[in-house]
């Protein structure tokens, strides 16, 4: 460490120049990068239902369908008509759009006097104008289920015009035309935007919006936790300029390999800034506590001590964020990890290299080969002197505290609530939420569910399982409504005076089906090869259970039918939020175990302790606890965005064991005794650590003024831990190895005495 220390303060203006222009080369490649917020786009290629999800979007015209809502007194007058026809042809025209259903050219069934007649609702061509062809309207509209509760409320006051986006398509990009051209056209009705792609484009706007706004304000904070900590320019800016060069290298990265920034990725900044300012934080309060003869030997002496410590910090915090690649179910997830661990691996190396090469290049002027003075009236020293003497004095009281607080928190965890719902993401004075909750109100929400039926669509007996399927799925208290080829085949049988029916013979269902043939419906029903048929449903709730309820009683029924087997299936929205809500507790527990294992093992290897491995991870399992019993207690819902604080609060918390236990270690190695190690290490790395939390709790805190309701908790969660795990550090862990035993008290003089806390240390012996 000594001779590595040497050729970084020697070799300080190529280390500077070099980082320099690696930063200027990485930043060029920001301009590749783009935000998909596409929960959906991240489900890995091979599951079942995401497979089958996207088959449906590639036969029937998108699985992604948008809804304008209008409000207005009565829908059903010329002008709101016509308004509804305007938006109709103009989205038909934007490029991605697939179809568009509403009012004005959904298909009508009625009988005449030659037969069956197939039109639309309301011909475009000839608007009904007087009163009474309008109440004649409203009341064969609000009498017909296609219409009633699927374009048109029940109090007629709310229509909605349903626009499908191709498969494959940009779907933010054609979501913002739809917005701009129905917005262009200043309608006097009040208009909403619902649906999966008004949904994702609001996510877009505000991930973008997040990150030119948190990720300043977070630096603000820390650089006034910073200034008040160390009052000298390189404690402000060290840590922040090579926190800002880690987020440009790995933003470049992202950037460089095309990676787009999800709803998780777009934190990175905000994280970066908060744990990768920690590195040189403790670079910075080692070399302002080491006295040598020279500026350039004490940094040569501070860096020697300070390059493990912080390599096992930054190597336990990667850990801790790779954990997500295992056990993932959305892809986003475990990039997450692997960039935020690029990310603190180039802090780390930044903070061990280029912040010294800075420090040398800059010296601060201070006397050296002075002792170090500790100023009485600092408040900091003051609370971590009192905290030294309740460890000493009262070890047990510490401990038996901790289990108080973790017996609470244990009853905590058996509270916590799963959310996965895209609608809960949203704040609910958000336009986007609003639009939801009115959707879900009028028409019973947006959510799909498919049910893919195989076989020849003109055959009863595969019209006659879409309908039975159907029905089963119309018992559900959570489908509000059906639809598939087979309604419209019993309709028109109904039509013809033979009863609402499918007909027995395939000829007959043959000659209504060329009454069908060229309809817009149509393509959205069956395949063109007529070799399969779809039936779409509604799902009107994001509740988890009652997802789970019906997913399981669906999947019964299909099973009870074996002729079905192979034939019949499944997917929609609640079956993948169900394989999201199921990998948020697997991937949980698999990360948790996996990231406190790399951690122990990490530690002990680094150390050459298996105890001290085990003494490391005592505080993070507290904080874990407490973190999931604050959850549990105060209605916090494991989410895309909360799963992952579990890990993160690993890697992150972990640094502080580790500061304590290497500090600890090192005056225990140099002949102290173990009060007098505590001591010292608990004041000089407890004030790096004390100054870590504020600068991280208070950045993360930062989240809580997102637009997005996961990250507002992620934020809350992270501070919460940030502020327990440094606690633990200081109190719970400094207890645990006062009274392990593995160590014995040295009654007889040191080589490293401190005054005050020798005297302190003898008073309380």
């Amino acid at each position: 460490m000594i001779r590595l220390s040497k050729l970084i303060i020697h070799y300080r203006k190529a280390i500077i120049i070099i980082t320099l222009l690696l930063t200027v080369v990485m930043a060029i490649f920001f301009r590749n990068l783009k935000v998909d917020p596409d929960v959906f786009n991240y489900l890995p290629k091979n599951d079942p239902k995401a497979m089958l999800f996207r088959e449906v979007g590639d036969k029937y015209g998108g699985n992604y369908t948008g809804v304008i809502g209008l409000e207005t007194d009565d829908i059903f007058n010329t002008a709101t008509l016509e308004h509804i026809r305007q938006i109709t042809d103009s989205l038909e025209t934007i490029p991605g759009v697939g179809t568009v259903t509403s009012l004005t050219n959904i298909i009508d069934i009625k009988g005449s006097e030659w037969g069956i007649e197939i039109g639309n609702l309301v011909d475009k061509y000839d608007v009904p104008q007087t009163d009474e062809e309008l109440a004649a309207l409203k009341a064969y509209a609000l009498s017909q289920d296609m219409y009633r509760g699927t374009l048109v409320s029940e109090d007629a006051t709310f229509t909605a015009v349903m626009v499908k986006i191709s498969e494959g398509i940009d779907k933010i990009t054609v979501a913002t035309a739809i917005q701009e051209k129905v917005e262009s056209l200043n309608l006097p009705e009040k208009v909403y935007f619902g649906g999966m792609p008004f949904a994702f484009k609001s996510l877009a706007d505000i991930i973008l919006g997040d990150m030119d706004f948190l990720a300043p304000i977070a630096a603000l904070v820390i650089i006034i936790v910073l200034f008040l900590s160390f009052r000298s320019w390189r404690g402000v800016v060290l840590p922040l300029l090579t926190v800002a060069i880690s987020i440009i290298w790995t933003l470049g990265l992202m950037g460089l390999l095309h990676i787009r920034i999800s709803i998780i990725s777009d934190v990175i900044p905000v994280i970066l800034l908060a744990v990768g300012s920690a590195y040189t934080i403790h670079v910075i309060n080692r070399v302002r506590q080491t006295r040598a003869e020279n500026p350039d030997r004490t940094l040569q002496e501070a860096l020697a001590y300070i390059i493990i410590p912080v390599f096992l910090a930054a190597t336990t915090t990667m850990a801790g964020f790779i954990s997500f690649i295992f056990g993932s179910y959305l892809t986003m997830t475990s990039t997450f990890g692997i960039f935020m661990a690029l990310g603190v691996a180039f802090a780390m190396v930044l903070s061990l290299t280029f912040a010294p090469a800075v420090m040398a290049l800059f010296p601060e002027k201070i006397k050296h080969g002075q002792p170090l003075k500790q100023n009485s009236k600092d408040l900091l020293d003051k609370l971590l002197q009192r905290i030294f003497n309740l460890v000493i004095s009262h070890p047990w009281r510490v401990i038996i505290s901790w289990c108080i607080v973790l017996c609470i928190a244990i009853a905590g965890i058996f509270m916590i609530q799963r959310k996965v719902d895209i609608l809960d993401y949203f704040r609910k004075s958000d336009p986007t939420h609003i639009a939801e909750e009115i959707f879900r109100e009028k028409f019973g929400g947006s959510m799909p569910v498919y049910l893919t039926v195989k076989g020849d669509v003109q055959d009863p007996e595969v019209l006659n399982t879409m309908r039975l399927a159907a029905e089963f799925m119309e018992h559900s208290e959570s489908v509000v409504h059906t639809q598939s080829v087979a309604d419209l085949i019993e309709e028109m049988n109904e039509v013809m005076g033979e009863g609402k029916v499918i007909p027995e013979e395939k000829a007959k269902v043959e000659q209504l089906w060329f009454l069908l043939e060229g309809q817009d419906i149509m393509e959205q029903l069956v395949t063109y090869d007529k070799d399969e048929g779809l039936v779409n449903a509604t799902f009107n709730t994001g509740d988890v259970d009652r997802m789970q309820d019906f997913v399981d009683k669906l999947q019964g029924f299909i099973d009870e039918h074996p002729a079905w087997k192979g034939k019949v299936d499944f997917t929609g929205l609640p079956s993948l939020y169900l394989q999201i809500d199921r990998s948020l507790i697997f991937s949980q527990m698999q990360s948790l175990i996996y990231a406190t294992l790399l951690v122990l093992l990490l530690v002990a290897i680094i150390l050459r302790s298996l105890r001290r491995g085990l003494h490391a991870i005592i505080p993070i399992l507290a904080t874990l606890l407490v973190l999931f019993g604050f959850m549990g207690l105060v209605k916090i819902p494991l989410d895309i965005a909360t799963v992952l604080v579990g890990s993160v609060s690993i890697g992150i918390g972990v640094d502080y064991a580790i500061h304590m236990i290497t500090h600890f270690d090192h005056e225990i190695k140099a002949g102290a005794d173990v009060s007098y190690s505590l001591g010292h290490a608990i004041r000089i790395s407890g004030r790096a650590i004390v100054i870590n939390v504020l600068s991280v709790a208070l950045g993360f805190m930062v989240l809580m003024f997102s637009n997005l309701v996961p990250l507002q908790r992620f934020g809350l969660l992270v501070a919460v831990t940030m502020f327990t795990s440094g606690a633990a550090a200081l109190t719970l862990l400094p207890a645990s190895l006062f009274i392990s035993g593995r160590f014995k008290i040295i009654n007889k003089p040191q080589k490293h005495q401190d005054t005050k806390y020798h005297q302190t240390l003898s008073v309380k012996h």
